[in-house]
Parts: C-alpha cells; structure tokens; sequence
C-alpha cells in the first residue's frame, strides 16, 4: 500500500469520527463530560466498552503472541468472564448507590483522604502507561507505513495522534465517546474478519470446518498447560490472573467504569457489563485464529517470523504478500482498535484528575469547565511525552508489557478496594501511601527469585492488602461508613 492511500483511509475515517462529535457535543456540559448526563444506552456502551478493552495491542500483539505462547491466551480470557461476573454484581451496585462520578471518592468515603489519592493516582500511574504503550504500537505502524517514507519525525506523528484524540472528544466527552466507540468497534471487528478471511483465503482454505482443522493440526493451536506448575502458562496460574484482571482492570478503573455509570439505571449498566463480557471470548478467539493462520501462511510462503512477533501481522498485511485489500483492512482494524481505547482513556484522565486530584467539581459549573478543559490539554501532552519515552525503552510484546505493568501499578488498587469490602477495619490512612509503594517493591523483589507470570497481579493485590492489616487500628468503622 502506499502513504497516500493509507492517509487518506485515515483522513476519512477521523472526518467521521469529527462529525460525530459535532452532534453529540451539541448543548453539552460538565455533566455530559463526565457521565453523558446519564442517558447513555447500555447496548451501545456493551459494543463500544468491546473495542476500548481490546485496542490496537490487541489486533496487533495477540496474533503475534500465538507464535510464542500458542492459544494459552484462552485460559486467561476465560478467567476474565468470572471477574466480570464480580464487577457486574459487586462493585457495580456500590458505585451507583453512592452516585460516583470518580469510583475512587469510595475511598475516600470508606478509608479516608490519603487513600482515596492514592488510588486515584495509582490509576492515573496505570492508565497513563497503559494508553501510552497502546498509542505507541498504532504509532509505531502509522510511521512505518507512512511517515518515514515522507521523513516525518516520529514524534509529529505522536503529536498529531493525540491531538486528533483531543479533538473528537474536548467537548462531549463520555456523551461522544460512547458513540464514537460503537462505530470504532464495528469497524474493527469488520476488518479482523475480513483479514481472517482474506488470510484464509490465500492458504487455499475453502470452508470454516477447513479452517478450523488447519488451525488445530499446527503447531500453534495448543490451548491448555497443565502439566508444569511453574510454567507462566499453567492453567491456574493465568486463570486466576484472568478473574482479577477485569476485576481491577475494569471494575476499579475510572476509564471503563466512566462509561458505564453513564446508564440510565443499574440495571441498564448490569445488563452492558453482561453482554459485553460474553462477546469477548469469542472476539478473542477470532484474532487468535488469525495469528495461527498468519504463522502458518508465513511458514508456507518462506517468511521469516520477526524476533518481535508484534510485527507479524503488520509484515503481512502491509508487505506486498497478499491482496492490497488485507492491508486497507488491517489498517481501518487498527486505527479503530486503537481509538476506542485512548479516546476513553484520554477522558478518564482528565475527569480523574480534575475530580480526584484538583477537586474542582467543589468549586462551581465555570471554574469545573475552565479546570476540565486545562487538564484535558495537559494529558494531551503527558500521553504524547509518555509514548515516546516507551519507544526507546520497550523491549517486549506491548501486550504482554501491559500486563506486567498492570500488575505493579493495578496491584494497590486491589488491596485498597479489597480492603475496603472485606474488612471493617479502619486503617492508619496516612500510611495507606506507603503500604501502596511497598507491596510493588516486594513483587517486584520476589520475581526476581521466583518465576511470576500475570498472576503478579494477585500477590501485589495481597501484599498491599496485609500491609493494611498490620496498618490498621483494629476498631469497628461501621458508624463511619453508614451503609457503604
């Protein structure tokens, strides 16, 4: 494909996102930010929240990942229905009957000030990385297809992605998003079956059944491990991972729980939490089928694999090796994965930070709009200083990067919340900051002796959570929490 066709896919498709904006941004207030004035349709939200969870890391790194870690990846994905089932029906509830605009005044509520901002900035800390290391991958595929050819310096392109981002969402927020991310979704999932479809094609596959037996007869189609405890794929291991990666990762983020507390009613956000975690088994399903078919067409073809299989897919589709279509699909999958994820992220930073940090929502409607719209800049530019950082430092599959991070950074947050639920204790709040920095540390000492995967998640969640309990005062707090 050349630039210029692969330009104007892009020019076309952010005309559109644009346009959306226009309309959904219409009358639009501090209110419409941060919660779509709670009148958001949970079925659009369910489709939408599809493709903010699976990104650009997603349709790029996970058909890589099946030539290192074949389909282990399902035993994580299938944990990930429990964690929802949690986040559907306990955290939920909490949230909507404490009418949060930030999920982190929880904390506050339940623990007090210093672990309320500490959670809060232990979000930031994570969605922060995780928005940056998805950005840097769709960036890193835009300036090899594109800009390097014309000698565009890879930071313009950082630049100009964020603040195409910035654009679309400024003024609706979570009432534009929600829109902008169902038509993110549908174009993503479009374009990954129609890649898996054209891939298929090209290895003279006739029929799904054809599919389906190639797929399983290859090298790439192992699903289960449970034959090696201390395997990073052991079963248990990442099915335990895969219950509390939800858990943290969409139940006490502000960016996936934003859109949701947008419902009409708890019901509505129950009923989108439902339906969006039962697509996800099979969508994920669909790219690693794909990264077997890749792997295969490359071993056919002569091919060689990349060292860094995140490159596997983008090779192929844009490579000259198949019909131009692949790569017009592959790009529109990609940029729209990609989207759906920062635009989201880019909203909950700034209503996280603007709540949570700055408290500006105590300081009346004009100086919250003057405040949001400050902040929103300034993320801009945090995300855009953070991804290119990440190019001179990542060394792994951004995927699998993210995970890791998600475990050190996530980890506090689900001690503190663990904490907050399981117990009545009340704690020592201003140690709560050190019982956050400390369990990391230990982790992050024990991975070095012990073989860890993602289930690093857990044991930071644990470590956090009884460092509380030796913090913590050992008094009833329930005349403090009332019916929290």
């Amino acid at each position: 494909m050349s630039p210029l066709s692969i330009a104007l896919i892009i020019v076309a498709y952010f005309a559109v996102l644009v346009g959306i904006s226009m309309l959904t941004s219409r009358k639009a207030n501090n209110q419409s930010f941060f919660n779509g004035n709670r009148q958001s349709p949970w079925y659009v939200i369910a489709i939408g929240m599809v493709g903010t969870s699976i990104s650009g890391v997603t349709f790029i790194s996970v058909p890589g990942w099946v030539v290192t870690d074949q389909f282990s990846y399902i035993q994580m994905v299938l944990g990930f229905l429990v964690g929802y089932m949690v986040v559907a029906n306990v955290l939920l509830p909490l949230y909507y009957r404490l009418n949060l605009t930030s999920i982190y005044t929880y904390l506050n509520i339940r623990l007090g000030f210093w672990s309320y901002k500490t959670g809060a900035s232990f979000f930031l800390i994570s969605r922060i990385i995780g928005a940056a290391f998805r950005l840097f991958l769709v960036s890193l595929v835009l300036q090899t297809l594109i800009f390097d050819k014309i000698n565009v310096p890879f930071w313009i392109t950082v630049t100009g992605t964020i603040g195409l981002i910035w654009l679309y969402t400024n003024r609706g927020g979570v009432k534009t998003i929600i829109w902008t991310d169902l038509i993110q979704t549908i174009a993503m999932l479009l374009g990954v079956v129609l890649c898996v479809v054209l891939v298929a094609d090209a290895l003279h596959i006739t029929s799904l059944g054809q599919m389906v037996h190639v797929v399983r007869t290859s090298e790439f189609s192992r699903v289960w491990f449970f034959d090696d405890p201390s395997s990073k794929h052991y079963f248990w291991k990442q099915f335990m991972a895969g219950v509390f990666i939800p858990i943290v990762m969409t139940g006490l983020d502000q960016d996936m729980m934003q859109k949701n507390l947008s419902c009409r009613s708890l019901a509505d956000a129950k009923k989108n939490m439902y339906w969006y975690s039962f697509m996800f088994l099979p969508i994920n399903l669909i790219f690693l089928i794909m990264g077997a078919l890749l792997a295969i067409y490359a071993q056919k073809s002569g091919i060689g694999i990349p060292a860094q299989t995140d490159n596997l897919f983008p090779l192929i589709a844009t490579g000259g090796y198949l019909h131009a279509a692949l790569g017009i699909c592959f790009v529109i999958g990609v940029v729209a994965a990609a989207y759906s994820s920062a635009d989201s992220a880019l909203t909950a930073l700034t209503t996280s930070f603007t709540v949570d940090i700055l408290e500006a929502d105590k300081k009346g409607e004009v100086k919250l709009g003057s405040v949001r719209r400050i902040v929103h800049v300034f993320m801009s530019l945090v995300l855009i200083a953070t991804i290119i950082l990440f190019k001179y430092i990542n060394d792994d599959a951004v995927i699998k990067a993210i995970y890791t991070v998600a475990g050190y950074t996530y980890g506090p947050l689900l001690g503190l919340y663990a904490f907050g639920l399981l117990t009545k204790l009340k704690v020592r709040d201003y140690l709560v900051p050190l019982a956050a920095v400390i369990a990391p540390i230990l982790c992050f000492v024990a991975s070095i002796y012990f073989r860890i995967g993602f289930e690093l998640l857990i044991y930071n969640g644990i470590a956090t959570f009884g460092l509380m309990l030796l913090f913590s005062i050992g008094m009833n707090s329930s005349k403090r929490l009332g019916k929290v």
